[in-house]
């Protein structure tokens, strides 16, 4: 697959917590120069940068981000906000303690009540498969389909691990029609990008394959 092809999936993305205005805008100039899905910000920036692209890329930024474990109001009303201020994206991420207590109906009520503060916009649900066993991922896999959301997302690439190509493979078997797959984390070449998306994710979430073209 061609690399301008591949950057296409591709959420570039900047979480680093002392990221600054000309960082964010370092990246978006990039993601619009090449081309991708989104870009993928912290939420402070999201009014500011949804200015500055005015229109020309969609942006995406995260909910209950990194850890997962604010209040499900919280996470709501964190979409709300991300919303009015102009992102067309929403990235959250699942209480895992939850999900290791077992609380399904919670985790998907939550999951489906943030959906609906997106507006219509793609809700991509983060599980942090790292952190997870196999039946937990799976049961991830049919609470994202009967919430609603549009994605299932592997990683927030702030624990201890990224996307293997064994999760994505996993996912992809056991979400329901309609739900896609977002790989996220320690991806760091096109080869497994290309890799990625032939397992069947549909995004791609990283920083490295926009700085590997421009140092090409």
């Amino acid at each position: 697959m061609d690399r301008l092809e591949i950057l296409k999936y591709v959420d570039h993305t900047l979480l680093a917590q002392d990221a600054t205005w000309e960082d964010i805008r370092q990246i978006l100039d990039d993601a619009v120069a090449y081309g991708t899905a989104s870009a993928c910000i912290p939420a402070a920036y999201v009014r500011r940068a949804a200015d500055y692209v005015d229109g020309r890329l969609p942006i995406c930024t995260v909910i209950g981000f990194p850890n997962g474990y604010s209040t499900a109001q919280t996470k709501v009303y964190e979409t709300r906000d991300a919303v009015a201020n102009g992102a067309s994206e929403i990235d959250m991420v699942i209480h895992v303690g939850a999900l290791k207590d077992k609380r399904y109906d919670e985790i998907e009520e939550e999951i489906r009540r943030v959906h609906e503060a997106c507006q219509g916009r793609a809700l991509k649900v983060i599980i942090e498969t790292c952190l997870l066993a196999e039946e937990e991922k799976i049961a991830m896999c049919g609470i994202v389909t009967r919430a609603g959301a549009e994605y299932i997302k592997t990683s927030t690439g702030f624990s201890s691990g990224g996307a293997t190509f064994a999760d994505v493979e996993l996912l992809k078997r056991h979400v329901g029609e309609g739900v896609k797959v977002k790989a996220a984390g320690g991806i760091r070449s096109f080869e497994d990008a290309e890799r990625f998306l032939e397992l069947g994710a549909d995004r791609l979430g990283t920083s490295r394959l926009v700085k590997l073209m421009k140092s090409s």
